[in-house]
Formats: C-alpha cells, sequence, structure tokens
C-alpha cells in the first residue's frame, strides 16, 4: 500500500507546512509519494532535501528584501515574487538547495500547476535541477502578479487555481493512504474571487483558466467536503491548524511567520503518535 503526503498552499501562510514538515524530518517520517501546490510544492522540495528548518530561515531572513516579494518587484520584473532572487540567488548561492539529496530521496515528488490553455491541473515531476525550479515556480505564480511559466510547450500558472488540494487525484494515482497538510482551520469556508473582473480582461484569451478562477471557490469549497468524509473512512489523517494566525500574502512581521512555523511544528508533534501508528 502506497502512503502519500498531500500539501496545499497559501503563500506566506503556507510557512505553517514547514513546520509540519520538520516535525516529519525530526520522527523520520517518510512517504512513498508526495503532492504540492504552490507553497505546499516549495516546502515539499525542501522537506525531500532533508534541511530541516531551511524555509523558515530563509524567509526570515529575506521576507523583507524587495527582491523576495514586493509590489516593486512586480513592478521592475513582472512578478510579484522575485523570479531571480528566489530561484536562483537563494537556491544557488544565499541559502543553497540539496539538490543532490533531494534527487535521490525515493519519495516520488509532484507539483500540482494550472495549464492555462486546458484549465486543468498538471502534476509535474522533475527530471532535473531545471525543471524543478521552473515548475515549483509555475505551481507558486499566482494570477495577476505573475508572468506565464512556459515549460515544455505548455504555459503555466498557480496550481491551487485548479486543484487546492489535490487528494482526489493522488487516490487515482494509486496512493491509498494520504496525510493531508491544509493551511486553514477546521471552520474556513472560501468566497467567491474578487478580483475575477480583472482576471477577465487579462486572461480573455483562456476562457478555461478564467472559468477555473470563477469556480475556484465552489470547487474548494467541495474539496473540503470530500476530505473530510475520508477522513472518516480511515485512509486520511489530516493536519490543519488548531488555530487561526493572521497571515498576509506578503507578511514581513518575522514574528508573525516564526508563530505560524511553530504552530504547524507543534500541531504535528501533539499527533506523532497517530501519525506514526497511520504510517504502519
Amino acid at each position: 500500500m502506497k502512503i502519500g503526503l498531500v500539501l496545499e498552499g497559501g503563500a506566506m501562510r503556507g510557512i505553517y507546512t514547514a513546520g509540519v514538515l520538520d516535525a516529519f524530518l525530526k520522527n523520520s517520517i517518510e512517504f512513498d509519494g508526495l503532492a504540492g501546490v504552490s507553497a505546499g510544492a516549495i516546502h515539499g522540495a525542501t522537506f525531500l532535501s532533508k534541511q530541516y528548518g531551511r524555509n523558515l530561515r530563509y524567509m526570515k531572513k529575506y521576507c523583507s528584501d524587495w527582491r523576495y516579494m514586493s509590489f516593486r518587484s512586480l513592478i521592475i520584473n513582472g512578478d510579484m515574487v522575485g523570479r531571480k532572487f528566489c530561484y536562483h540567488d537563494i537556491p544557488s548561492k544565499l541559502d543553497p538547495f540539496d539538490y543532490n539529496t533531494f534527487f535521490k530521496n525515493k519519495t516520488k515528488f509532484y507539483t500540482c500547476a494550472t495549464n492555462l490553455k486546458t484549465g486543468k491541473a498538471e502534476f509535474l515531476h522533475p527530471k532535473n535541477k531545471h525543471e524543478l525550479l521552473e515548475m515549483l515556480r509555475a505551481s507558486a505564480s499566482l494570477p495577476l502578479v505573475s508572468r506565464n511559466v512556459p515549460l515544455n510547450g505548455n504555459i503555466y500558472l498557480d496550481g491551487g487555481i485548479s486543484d487546492s488540494i489535490p487528494l482526489k487525484a493522488f487516490q487515482k494515482m494509486g496512493y491509498q493512504k494520504n496525510i493531508v497538510v491544509l493551511t486553514r482551520p477546521v471552520e474556513y469556508v472560501k468566497m467567491p474571487e474578487k478580483a475575477m473582473p480583472f482576471i477577465k480582461l487579462k486572461y480573455f484569451r483562456y476562457p478555461l483558466f478564467v472559468k477555473q478562477n470563477r469556480d475556484r471557490h465552489l470547487n474548494y469549497n467541495k474539496t473540503i467536503e470530500y476530505i473530510k468524509a475520508q477522513e472518516g473512512t480511515g485512509n486520511t489523517l489530516v493536519i490543519r491548524p488548531s488555530k487561526e494566525i493572521r497571515v498576509r500574502h506578503t507578511e514581513k512581521d518575522t514574528e508573525v511567520i516564526q508563530a505560524q512555523y511553530d504552530l504547524g511544528f507543534s500541531d504535528a508533534m501533539n499527533l506523532m503518535d497517530k501519525i506514526k501508528e497511520f504510517m504502519k
């Protein structure tokens, strides 16, 4: 029986997931496969490179640097999240990513991105360093504040648009038991996208992508209901924030970032006996 790990996105809120994954590293928890979306994919990659604390470290160090994430970067470079700084300078020089350990890891890694032409989620599996960075960037590039990401003849943006929490997709891929890490508390209900007029205008050439944005809140809320139902079957274990910490998409307060990470770590540690039993 294959056991999978499914990681929701959530921009800076996703540092909760980094805390959960560091608790997994501390307890030597491993999986057969991992499906990450947006920030979940980024934190999942570092989990597989086994670099405990890395994502928290560089996020706290660079969150106030305009090259990391800012409207200045959006104006100058066309991306709110700086492509060169985040996908080259940090992993190559400033806080090096361990590609060797990542690619030797037996866990199969998938990052979810949305194909603009089809509007569908695609699960991309990197074969080399360049593909990994571009697939992570594709999954985490939000509409309106990011340039489209061309890759292997297709064009991609944020994986959360088409499949925010790909549990059902991972089950279809053969992962019968899954741990799902969410970044919203249990009472959260997603509302309609307020920026739809701008999305319709900018992406009018991609009507299926526009439709996915329009229906995203409906699909997300249905997915949450599906996950709750799967919890009752015993084949799904969910880790979600035990309380809400308000984390902005462009959070600069390192104390807030630390608190969200600490919450993820403590929530996972409190469930560790249950997690280990589930993994059996």
